[in-house]
């Protein structure tokens, strides 16, 4: 091993992502993220319970973002605009890191493993979201419904991200929201 250098936890994510891209997520080892970050396979699971805890990485920060912009959107918003100010959160974040948004997209898109822990971290993102529109007074059962369909708007937009590079995440949500709505036909 070199000398110490720092962004440990970034390093491994970033080695990980390369080789499961340029390899496949399943032919890759703990053993290779490590060696191609410089490494060692116990500074790995320091960080990360598992090769695919690396994917998700952030999440839970995530959420907490999410969250506190709904909860904090003005109380005369109804439930949708306040559930889609925390998508817009995570819209926001994950524009900053196109790229590597993009890659992790086509890493779950190919792998069945991964896809299904995405959806599970997205079912997590609309169980966050309902608890904050419960927060702000929304009824329960409402409040689970908002969840899941701007949660879906959110997911819609960002599978177009990903076909259009020219084109904002943000944006996309605030256009599949207003597509839910005009199907609905919600004044929301």
């Amino acid at each position: 091993m070199g000398r110490w250098e720092p962004d440990t936890r970034g390093r491994l994510e970033r080695a990980a992502i390369e080789l499961y891209l340029e390899q496949g997520f399943d032919q890759t080892t703990v053993a290779q993220i490590t060696r191609h970050a410089g490494l060692t396979t116990r500074t790995f699971f320091r960080h990360f319970l598992d090769k695919r805890d690396v994917l998700f990485v952030g999440m839970d920060e995530l959420k907490e973002r999410v969250a506190k912009a709904v909860t904090a959107a003005p109380a005369a918003w109804p439930p949708a605009k306040a559930a889609a100010s925390g998508m817009n959160i995570a819209a926001a974040a994950l524009q900053m890191r196109r790229e590597e948004a993009q890659d992790r997209r086509r890493l779950f898109n190919a792998t069945p493993e991964l896809r299904e822990r995405e959806l599970m971290a997205f079912a997590s993102v609309a169980e966050t979201v309902a608890g904050a529109l419960s927060a702000r007074g929304t009824e329960e059962r409402v409040a689970r419904v908002t969840a899941e369909a701007m949660l879906a708007a959110f997911r819609v937009a960002f599978e177009y991200w990903g076909e259009c590079p020219d084109r904002e995440l943000p944006q996309l949500v605030d256009e599949a929201v207003d597509e839910l709505k005009g199907v609905l036909g919600a004044d929301a």
